[in-house]
């Protein structure tokens, strides 16, 4: 009897943990779906009220309003969502999602390799879909994510996944779609007491890392023009996409003189497809950017001014300037726990909102914004006819903390659970202390 139950308590505890892991990835669509009856964000500003959203094999089939649909019904999974919101699936750049479980764990954080000059590191083979956190961040409804690599002065390639699949290769939607730069800080005498013999060997530390640089670039580009048949070099094979506007080139930097310098170093050099991540010193150099036809991936929106005698709402507003300036730009979370803390993506926007954007504009700056700065707006980023299905549907305002509330999701057309660790633990200790 005592072996039964602990048998028994056994089998309860291991089906509580099992229930606590990351869900298994949905299969493939199997019949059309039609959502009926909610407001519709389409992504590029438009709303559209009691809408229908009707999509078959992944993709959209109609998305407008409900008497343009005139299909049969019967053949339809329908779905009543009267009340409810429709957004597309939130696009998160710049993140190391999939690299980094435990920050303070060394062996879970993979976003980084050896050296200074690594263009030829994919961060997509390094991309875990078995974390924990991902699941968190579908919650509220991130479903696409660039895949960053981090440090040295040419970090690796970036890639985007879609955040429900088995393995990298599944959870590919654009592999090595870029490489990422973290432009060299300019050199300042913040001290006093700094003789000019210290500062003159930072100076010259910083010239011979642009120097380095500038080589690097040059020879890549030499290698392009090699015939057919050349000795391979994964490096600068790497690198060839910037030349061509294959691969964009992701400058991270922040301050506004080295915005400039950072841009023009790279034009100087051939290269194509510009963005500019950081830039919380933009709105010194918009007519710059508007002019070099450069985006902007803007972080650190929820951040303190860098400066005293800035305005206090500047990282806020900043956003609403960039929007006025007519510079392509999108939203990232950068902060601290960044990865987890990227569930946060939406009020990022909401704060947007709140300081000079509408919010279908700051919808916009985590949606269709970052699929076109990343190449994916012939699928994602708003609700067409003809892109992909992935979007999300809540029961309030999703850029609001307060109501935002995902109660459906797809990626693809494929409805995929929104269980997850927190989830499974909120259940837990309120059937304790909620009675």
């Amino acid at each position: 009897m005592r072996l039964s139950l602990k048998l028994l308590s056994l089998a309860l505890l291991l089906a509580g943990a099992a229930r606590a892991q990351v869900p298994a990835p949905a299969g493939p669509q199997a019949k059309p779906v039609l959502l009926l009856g909610a407001t519709l964000h389409v992504g590029n500003g438009t709303v559209v009220p009691d809408a229908a959203v009707a999509f078959d094999k992944g993709r959209l089939t109609y998305a407008g309003a409900q008497p343009g649909f005139t299909l049969d019904r019967t053949a339809y999974e329908v779905v009543d969502v009267r009340g409810q919101h429709i957004y597309p699936g939130l696009i998160l750049p710049n993140s190391t999602i999939g690299l980094t479980e435990i920050d303070a764990v060394r062996a879970t954080v993979d976003e980084r390799e050896v050296g200074t000059l690594n263009p030829n590191v994919r961060a997509l083979i390094a991309y875990n879909t078995d974390s924990e956190i991902i699941p968190t961040v579908r919650t509220n409804g991130v479903l696409l994510a660039q895949v960053t690599p981090r440090g040295g002065l040419l970090s690796g390639q970036s890639s985007v996944v879609q955040l429900d699949a088995w393995n990298w290769q599944d959870a590919a939607v654009k592999a090595d779609e870029g490489l990422h730069l973290n432009w060299p800080a300019m050199v300042l005498r913040l001290n006093p007491a700094e003789d000019a013999a210290a500062l003159a060997k930072r100076q010259d530390a910083r010239a011979a890392q642009l120097r380095e640089l500038e080589s690097l670039l040059t020879e890549a580009a030499a290698y392009r023009q090699l015939p057919a048949g050349r000795r391979e070099n994964l490096r600068l094979a790497a690198l060839g996409g910037l030349f061509d506007g294959s691969k964009a080139l992701y400058l991270h930097v922040d301050y506004g003189k080295e915005i400039v310098e950072a841009v023009r170093f790279a034009r100087r050099l051939g290269v194509q497809k510009l963005t500019v991540v950081g830039a919380r010193d933009a709105w010194m150099a918009l007519d710059f950017l508007k002019q070099n036809n450069v985006a902007v991936v803007l972080s650190r929106v929820h951040a303190l001014p860098r400066r005293p005698d800035d305005d206090y709402d500047l990282p806020y507003k900043l956003p609403a300037l960039l929007q006025q300036a007519g510079i392509p730009f999108c939203l990232d979370y950068q902060g601290d726990m960044e990865v987890a803390g990227s569930r946060n993506l939406a009020f990022i926007a909401g704060t947007a909102a709140n300081f000079g954007l509408s919010k279908e504009q700051a919808l916009t700056a985590v949606t269709l914004s970052p699929a076109r700065i990343l190449g994916l707006d012939q699928n994602y980023g708003s609700l067409e006819t003809g892109k992909s299905a992935t979007l999300v549907i809540s029961t309030g305002d999703l850029l609001d903390m307060r109501t935002n509330n995902v109660t459906r999701a797809y990626i693809d057309g494929r409805a995929f659970s929104l269980d997850n660790k927190q989830t499974y633990l909120n259940k837990k200790f309120s059937g304790k202390y909620g009675r």
